[in-house]
């Protein structure tokens, strides 16, 4: 019987309120640690108790959570000899992103050279990044022949690991008609992956001549490129050579591409394999693009027309056939008063864009970096540049106790 006076609680009758309650077993640990919203807290608790550490390095929880929780944004990696930016206060992440840039090896100074006897002196470039994972591009000539090479690697800077992509076979080339030197002509970016614990990445290159364009995919589970599709640039309605092509994203299954010096947009669909080219709006010939996701399953686009301090939002409608698209402004979306003459627009990445605003301030020179959250359109300051912002790609990941080996 209770002690005269002393509530019992329903469902606790029977049990003697001055006994201690049972510890938390571990499956209660990882339901409770499971809820912890930031993975920087969650990184401290791991570091303060042994136990805890050992369950937040399970493989298995990291799968969970990471389900649960995007990974934090940590700063941008640079195609300048600096090479990692992090975030900066009062930036939520910059006491993760500090740890991070002390932990990892963003000079990527353990990935080798190819061994190749070149005229040029070899360098990687940075192409993308994702998942912390990152693709780099190292382009030469060789002394005998001259032919230009192209190497590509996906390393893992956190724990300095890396795979070196076989290169794509001049039989591959020859297949749908192209030679080794119309590589010249490329680039590439990974292929968003659904299962963020899978150690497998897949990369898409895509090389064009006066002619074609032709797409191209590695899979690390099978270890080879295959030919995606090829298709020509009169058969996508081109009457004039392309020159060039920017602004790869990939969003609801299809990448994009910003056709350079042309008021188009060419599309890929990887269900289909289907090549097409659609009108963007008026005045976007030498305009910066991105394409993005908002929601729904509908592609949304912002862009930024001229030395603008502001950046347009639009919608893509299609029409049940889904080979019409119209694109619809639905807002223009301002930096704040302090910044003004021009705005640089840069992403998207997990639910952001990014944009670069010049101070009013004659004094501040540098460019000062922003986050703009798809859903929300609520505009974040970054950080401070020093370098070209155009060329630079976001870095998401986790702490460094928190990362898995993205490569094996």
């Amino acid at each position: 019987m209770a002690s005269q006076g002393r509530r019992i609680l329903p469902g606790l009758e029977g049990t003697d309120p001055d006994r201690p309650p049972p510890p938390l077993t571990s499956d209660l640990h990882v339901e409770i640690f499971l809820r912890v919203g930031s993975p920087a807290d969650l990184a401290r608790a791991s570091a303060a108790c042994i136990s805890f550490r050992r369950l937040i390095s399970d493989p298995g929880f990291l799968r969970r959570y990471r389900s649960i929780h995007p990974p934090l944004h940590l700063g941008f990696l640079s195609y300048a000899e600096e090479g990692f930016q992090p975030v900066e206060a009062p930036h939520p992440n910059a006491a993760v992103a500090r740890a991070v840039a002390r932990a990892a090896d963003f000079s990527f100074g353990f990935v080798p050279f190819p061994i190749k006897r070149c005229r040029c002196r070899q360098a990687w470039h940075l192409r993308d990044a994702r998942d912390g994972r990152v693709l780099l591009e190292c382009r030469s000539i060789t002394i005998v022949d001259g032919e230009e090479c192209l190497d590509l690697v996906v390393c893992d800077p956190v724990f300095r690991r890396y795979l070196m992509l076989p290169p794509i076979t001049d039989e591959l080339l020859a297949s749908v008609e192209l030679q080794n030197q119309h590589m010249c002509y490329s680039s590439s970016s990974f292929i968003p992956s659904g299962d963020m614990e899978e150690t497998s990445f897949s990369v898409i290159c895509w090389v064009f001549s006066g002619t074609k364009l032709v797409v191209f995919f590695f899979s690390s589970s099978s270890g080879h490129w295959t030919v995606g599709t090829s298709t020509s640039w009169n058969d996508l309605g081109f009457q004039e050579e392309v020159d060039s092509l920017s602004s790869c994203q990939c969003v609801h299954g299809c990448f994009y591409w910003k056709v350079n010096y042309i008021n188009k947009l060419l599309k890929l669909d990887m269900n289909t394999m289907e090549l097409s080219a659609h009108d963007l709006p008026p005045d976007h010939e030498d305009e910066d693009i991105v394409i993005a996701e908002s929601g729904e399953g509908k592609v949304a686009m912002f862009s930024q027309v001229g030395y603008d301090t502001s950046v347009k939002y639009y919608n893509l409608l299609q029409n049940s056939s889904e080979k019409s698209h119209e694109w619809h402004m639905r807002s223009t979306i301002r930096l704040p008063d302090q910044y003004t003459s021009e705005c640089y627009i840069n992403g998207p990445a997990e639910g952001y864009i990014f944009l670069a605003g010049t101070p009013k301030d004659e004094d501040a020179t540098h460019p000062a970096f922003f986050s703009l959250e798809i859903k929300s359109l609520k505009i974040e300051g970054v950080s401070g540049r020093t370098s070209d912002f155009q060329c630079d790609v976001p870095y998401f990941g986790f702490p460094p106790s928190m990362s898995s080996r993205r490569i094996q």
